[in-house]
């Protein structure tokens, strides 16, 4: 069900008769923009908190994360919700948190800032815009008073201190806390944070409070299992007599000392191929066996030598929220179980919840599996592995847990540990008692419940406390509460209702607790195409897409994006088969050969994919478009669609699926996954300038012979006109056992934080000389925060550190220089975008200036193929909207750079750039200012619906209706109206929730009036 949000009062029959009118010249007015600027770009951004009760208990309030929007619901007597109101805030808002119950604030993924909303009067309205690190994920208030806001983010940012991340700093934390006195924001442009906690983490998610707001707890996100790869150069080659006989090498010496041997078997695939598969890396686990203080492969084999730094894996942290100022009760990697943090906890950890009467936490996670080796049905692998060692990672990906952390104790608890992995298909009924993907939890106020939205099943998990503590529950389907809509991602609680947010079709859903049964559901406004909105459940829905109902494809590619680990993914059971991509040969001319020449001569195995391919890092699934064959090695060929398409064999063989996909259902994920976009580079200028030592790297980048044959770029291609961030679709030779695609390195930024390298074996060729040997040192670096860094395998530590390699021709300061510049690649969206400010009556000196770098930069031209394509011609870096409080509405204006004014949200004249600023000098009136990407400023500025009417004057602003019916003449589109025709049996129920609000409001105005006293 569509509602309207506007919060309007009737606009009565002068405004029915002029909006046509009205209408019809605002989109004359606005035609030089309208007709390109209806793009939708999906981020699909994972929702941390996306709903909050106030504290009175009287209104919900949800993000809208597509559309960029705050909703506002009253409660009425019943539980149910009545749409209140709906405010825009910044891009992708994931999460929320009431500071009380006339100030709500979001969080907003993509727009890195916080927005403070006022939501004490008739008309919601953002009163300050922070400013905070890359990436804000969760917020809590707690403290003194519950008066200090904790607020997650990544160590990066252009608002942050450390805006490049410390990138070239081994041993440091990377997880941020940005903490603000509520109640005193100060004066800054971004707001003056109290202090910003850094824990040794990579990137921060999930926060959660104690009952009695002194302690918070911050999880980090990519939390890692210590695991790691170590590359080809450091295990032995395998003989003859190792390959005749399927046994692993014996130990060897490497230049770097003793290497405890060669790769495990088997070491051929399948009849009637048998062919010996390429020299690879191993994953290897920190006390793999559970006991032994050694990095070990499945063979059990012990690496430590090869492993030059510690991975102590701390994954949740305590703060002391009442400290002046908040401080990390022990933030080191050094800290101890309950001592300040909990280690081990899980892979990915999505959420946390805190028993109200017991204190315990309760934190939702996945724990990878991917220690274990290979994909498909494991045929050939089983009887080969150590006895109890799984044949393959089919249907067994990722297992759902929720871990409980009870003092000192950290108590993993599998939610589906009914699931037998070596049965597939599972049998019916298995998939049914499932969970997959838990987010977000909810405790009822006894302690005996714990509620967990599971977002990859269609359902809420219910489960007591106590049996979950002592891992006593056995799971069933009819304990969990079935939803008629997917991904589930946001959970609140009060009484005996429960509300749920379904991402899938972002509704909210309102469940009766006691009989489990959905009593009431609200559709949220949706801007995403239907494309999006089809082809996200392939993604994600277990249900949908295994056999179990635990696995999927986002087990591995987490919100579309990473899981920054590596799998070896290999298929003994397949066959070898040509590579047919097209090659980059262009650096190799001037010596008269190709790379599947160079490719059979330095290594035998020419141009070839074998299915027995080592060790891989997960790759995004952002910005596959354009970018030809996929895969490391472009083993899925064809261009962006065909390539997609080739996956189909993946849900069988890998995800556990009974069989494949319909074609049908595997070009609607195709349609979804190729929608998927990176963000702006967040290290990255927001002028789009580079830094000297940026600019100086580009400038090595470019020099001809930089790898002493061709250029960086003549592999590495930077062409946003033609697609192209560091790839251009070829593959190339590159001095290792397989042929590669060449990657694109928009996500370098992403990889920081794996310090430590042995030596490796170089590789010397007649041809091509010796290629693998780095630059030292090659000492032990201590604890770091992740197990794997760049290449395909992740083995190496640093971008310096690869183009370290002999192959290049560089010196030191030149390494530095072009480390720099990878770091700030370009992602195809300018670094403005998304960025926000608000100008209020008293900080002008200070919004100003960012005002007017978001004025300049879009109205700066933007190469860019993909946004080109999408709005049908050029593009400016951003287009820039702005969001008031005027008139007793919300209102919007869009930019005209061309002209240099702002176009109203009601169809009337432009207004000067000058003049909207002048408007926030009345009281009430800040503006927020929001870059938004190219092609949506009219949606998010102007024209929500982009239907043939305005935000202004339309009747359902968050609904297309362009015949703008209003049937029972109330000034509400029928569309957004829940009574547009009242039969006469509802008029009591209509009059009854008219008191019943009238009663909320008393109760609301009561409790302002004691404030107010107080």
């Amino acid at each position: 069900m569509k509602y309207h949000t506007s919060n309007s009062s009737s606009p009565g029959r002068s405004r029915r008769l002029i909006a046509p009118l009205v209408a019809c010249l605002s989109l004359l007015a606005l035609a030089p923009l309208a007709g390109a600027q209806s793009t939708f770009l999906t981020f699909d951004t994972l929702q941390g908190r996306p709903i909050a009760i106030s504290p009175d208990g009287t209104r919900l309030f949800a993000v809208n994360t597509p559309d960029n929007h705050l909703e506002i619901f009253d409660i009425d007597l019943s539980g149910n919700l009545v749409p209140a109101g709906s405010v825009a805030v910044g891009m992708e808002p994931t999460a929320v948190a009431a500071r009380n119950d006339d100030e709500v604030w979001v969080v907003n993924f993509l727009s890195d800032s916080v927005s403070v909303v006022d939501v004490s009067g008739s008309v919601p309205r953002v009163t300050r815009t922070l400013l905070v690190g890359d990436e804000p994920s969760d917020i809590v208030f707690a403290g003194p008073g519950d008066g200090r806001a904790f607020i997650s983010t990544a160590h990066r940012g252009q608002n942050s201190p450390y805006p490049d991340g410390e990138y070239d700093t081994e041993g440091i934390g990377r997880a941020d806390i940005w903490v603000f006195n509520a109640a005193n924001l100060g004066t800054s442009l971004g707001g003056d944070a109290l202090t910003i906690i850094t824990v040794f983490g990579d990137k921060p998610r999930a926060l959660a409070r104690s009952t009695d707001g002194s302690k918070v707890y911050a999880a980090i996100f990519h939390s890692g299992n210590q695991t790691m790869t170590l590359n080809s150069s450091f295990v032995c080659t395998t003989g003859t007599t190792a390959l005749n006989n399927n046994t692993a090498e014996p130990a060897c010496s490497l230049a770097g000392g003793t290497s405890p041997g060669g790769m495990p078997p088997p070491h051929q695939n399948r009849a009637p191929d048998e062919i010996d598969r390429p020299e690879n890396g191993i994953i290897v686990k920190w006390k793999r066996d559970g006991t032994t203080n050694a990095w070990q492969d499945e063979l059990g084999r012990n690496w430590n030598d090869w492993v030059k730094f510690n991975l102590p894996d701390r994954d949740v942290f305590e703060i002391d929220a009442n400290a002046d100022p908040p401080v990390a009760v022990d933030g080191a990697s050094t800290c101890s179980d309950g001592a300040g943090c909990w280690a081990s906890v899980g892979t990915t950890i999505f959420n946390m919840a805190v028993n109200p009467i017991s204190g315990k936490i309760y934190v939702s996670n996945t724990d990878s599996q991917n220690h274990v080796r290979f994909e498909g049905p494991g045929t050939l692998a089983a009887p080969i592995k150590p006895v109890g060692e799984p044949a393959t990672v089919q249907g067994n990906l990722a297992h759902a847990r929720i871990t409980v952390l009870d003092g000192g104790s950290v108590l993993p608890r599998h939610l589906n540990k009914h699931i037998d992995y070596s049965v597939l298909p599972a049998p019916n009924g298995v998939k049914e008692k499932s969970i997959a993907n838990p987010m977000e939890m909810v405790v009822s106020p006894d302690g005996n419940t714990l509620y967990v939205a599971a977002f990859g099943s269609s359902r809420v998990g219910v489960f007591d406390t106590a049996e979950l503590e002592t891992d006593a529950f056995v799971p069933n389907s009819t304990d969990h509460i079935a939803l008629s809509g997917g991904g589930p991602s946001g959970l609140a609680l009060q009484g005996t209702r429960l509300y749920v947010l379904t991402r899938f079709d972002n509704s909210i859903s309102v469940i009766d607790t006691a009989t489990k049964g959905e009593v009431q559901k609200l559709a949220l406004h949706n801007p995403e195409p239907a494309s999006v909105v089809d082809g996200r459940p392939f993604l994600y829905d277990a249900n949908l897409t295994s056999s179990n109902g635990e696995a999927s494809c986002s087990s591995c590619h987490i919100g579309g994006d990473l899981d920054d680990l590596a799998w070896d993914l290999g298929n003994p059971d397949d066959l070898q088969k040509p590579n047919n991509n097209p090659m980059n040969d262009d650096p190799f001319a001037n010596i008269g050969v190709g790379s599947c020449v160079i490719q059979q001569f330095a290594f035998g195995n020419g141009c070839t994919f074998h299915p027995m391919k080592g060790p891989m890092t997960t790759q995004s699934l952002r910005g596959l478009d354009l970018q030809g064959p996929q895969h490391w090695r472009g083993d899925r060929e064809g261009d962006a669609t065909s390539s997609f398409l080739a996956f189909n064999p993946a849900f069988a063989g890998l995800v556990g699926r009974a069989a494949p996909l319909s074609n049908g259902d595997m070009i609607a994920f195709k349609d979804f996954a190729l929608q998927l976009r990176y963000p702006p580079n967040p290290t990255r200028n927001l002028d789009n300038s580079l830094t000297p030592i940026q600019a100086a790297g580009q400038a090595v980048y470019d020099l001809p012979n930089t790898d002493n044959v061709a250029s960086c770029n003549d592999c590495h291609t930077l062409d946003p006109s033609n697609g192209f961030f560091g790839g251009d679709g070829r593959s190339t030779f590159d001095a290792g056992t397989e042929i590669f695609k060449v990657p694109h390195l928009r996500n370098m930024y992403q990889k920081v934080g794996m310090f430590g390298e042995a030596e490796p074996e170089p590789v010397n060729n007649g041809l091509i000389g010796s290629v693998t040997a780095f630059d030292g040192p090659f000492t032990h670096q201590g604890d770091q925060v992740r197990g794997y860094g760049y290449t395909h395998d992740g083995s190496v530590d640093t971008l310096f550190r690869f183009v370290s390699a002999s192959l290049f021709d560089l010196t030191n300061t030149e390494q530095s220089q072009v480390e720099a510049f990878m770091i700030a690649f370009d992602t195809d969206l300018a670094p403005i975008v998304g960025q926000q400010v608000t100008l209020t009556a008293n900080n002008a000196g200070v919004a100003g200036p960012r005002i007017d770098l978001m004025l300049a930069r879009c109205g700066t031209g933007f190469d860019s193929k993909v946004l080109v394509d999408l709005n049908g011609g050029p593009v400016n870096e951003c287009d820039l909207i702005a969001k008031l409080q005027q008139g007793g509405a919300e209102r919007g204006y869009l930019y005209d750079a061309v002209a240099g004014e702002f176009l109203p949200d009601d169809g009337g004249a432009a207004i000067g750039e000058p003049a909207l600023r002048a408007l926030a000098g009345t009281s009430n009136q800040e503006i927020t200012y929001t870059a938004a990407p190219p092609g949506s400023g009219l949606r998010m500025g102007v024209n929500r619906d982009l239907d043939l009417h305005l935000d202004g004057p339309d009747n359902c602003p968050s609904a297309p209706n362009d015949d703008q019916l209003d049937t029972d003449g109330d000034g509400l589109g029928d569309l957004c109206d829940p009574t547009p025709l009242p039969e006469p049996g509802q008029l009591a129920m209509l009059v009854a929730g008219a008191i019943g609000l009238a009663q909320l409001e008393r109760r609301r105005c009561a409790k302002r009036r004691g404030r107010r006293r107080g």
